[in-house]
């Protein structure tokens, strides 16, 4: 089968277009005919290798992907061949303690899609059956791709971790970014007030259109903070705010919340080490809480909003396999508004 695969790690030229032996599935296994996958920043983490990070190369990346059902396992009996499927890109061993109690992003075998297992970038792929959801025939197997991880990133985070509640400031770092975007719509959906910043004004007007109350230009603006505090929230201060950029953002966020605030950290795409002032954590008695994937209860939850309209997802561009590089040099530069997919 045709794939994108890394044979070492290092930069993006690692990446390689090329044939590889298709793979087999196991009894509680379905292999999907890959029609699309989706970019996502694990993918340069992963091309780059961390330590501890031990995987069999070559190796396919991709978390995202949707599809054509090729074969199905023989223990497999709510699939068939011909279904139309997008996938959780979760994977837990299902049998712990942690899986049963429906914690499966808690296992201590959680992984995501391309990490450990190959990836979507593959004309085929294959995963349990539990993470595999029928797409309905009235939604586009290029939208179902470019959901999952995103959208059950920014769900959980908001709902499980924050506990968001109507009428509370939202402030959600990076508008144009796969998980902001999901999280400005979530966000509305629960009844917030949603601001956010962005890096161009052409940005700012899409991410208004997604339903964003407030939004701020980081460039034009670099005391944006003030703005947020002084102007917006009435020097209130921010009930909750959404920081997956790490050091760049991170004592910002803090200094926005009010008393009493949260902050849910879901990853740290300009690096995790960052400077805290205590203080700023003990006196206004702040919660700083981190959130990573979903389990299957909450990823099936948001596909529901997904599939009846309530939510939509937002694609930037569509590449072919063969231009990957060039995909994911375009995500890494924080040109898109939404998802990059790759056509398969």
């Amino acid at each position: 089968m045709k794939a994108a695969f890394i044979e070492k790690h290092g930069e993006l030229e690692q990446l390689k277009i090329g044939q590889l032996s298709t793979p087999n599935v196991h009894s509680n296994e379905v292999l999907i005919e890959t029609k699309f996958g989706a970019i996502n920043h694990i993918d340069l983490f992963i091309i780059k290798g961390w330590p501890g990070l031990n995987i069999p190369l070559p190796h396919v990346i991709g978390s995202d992907g949707s599809g054509i059902v090729k074969e199905v396992g023989s223990e497999v009996t709510t699939l068939k061949v011909g279904d139309r499927v997008t996938v959780n890109p979760g994977l837990s061993c299902g049998k712990c303690q942690s899986c049963l109690s429906g914690k499966q992003n808690f296992c201590k075998d959680f992984s995501i899609l391309g990490e450990h297992q190959w990836g979507t970038y593959s004309e085929y792929f294959k995963v349990p059956d539990i993470n595999v959801l029928k797409v309905p025939t009235n939604f586009q197997l290029e939208a179902a791709a470019a959901v999952p991880l995103t959208f059950l990133t920014a769900w959980r985070m908001l709902t499980t971790q924050a506990n968001l509640k109507a009428e509370e400031f939202v402030f959600i770092h990076g508008a144009g970014g796969g998980v902001s975007t999901a999280a400005i719509q979530i966000a509305k959906h629960l009844g917030a007030i949603v601001i956010t910043s962005t890096s161009s004004r052409e940005k700012m007007e899409k991410a208004r259109k997604l339903g964003a109350d407030h939004v701020v230009n980081y460039v034009e603006n670099p005391n944006y903070s003030k703005t947020i505090y002084s102007e917006i929230t009435k020097k209130r201060g921010v009930d909750i705010v959404i920081d997956s950029i790490g050091k760049d953002t991170f004592q910002n966020s803090i200094r926005l919340l009010r008393p009493g605030g949260r902050i849910i950290i879901p990853g740290a795409t300009s690096g995790p080490i960052s400077e805290i002032d205590l203080r700023q954590i003990f006196w206004k008695q702040l919660k700083v809480i981190g959130s990573t994937m979903s389990n299957q209860k909450e990823f099936r939850e948001v596909m529901s909003l997904l599939f009846t309209g309530k939510l939509k997802p937002i694609i930037d561009k569509i590449y072919p396999l063969e231009n990957i590089i060039e995909a994911e040099q375009y995500l890494n530069r924080h040109k898109q508004f939404g998802k990059v997919l790759l056509k398969i």
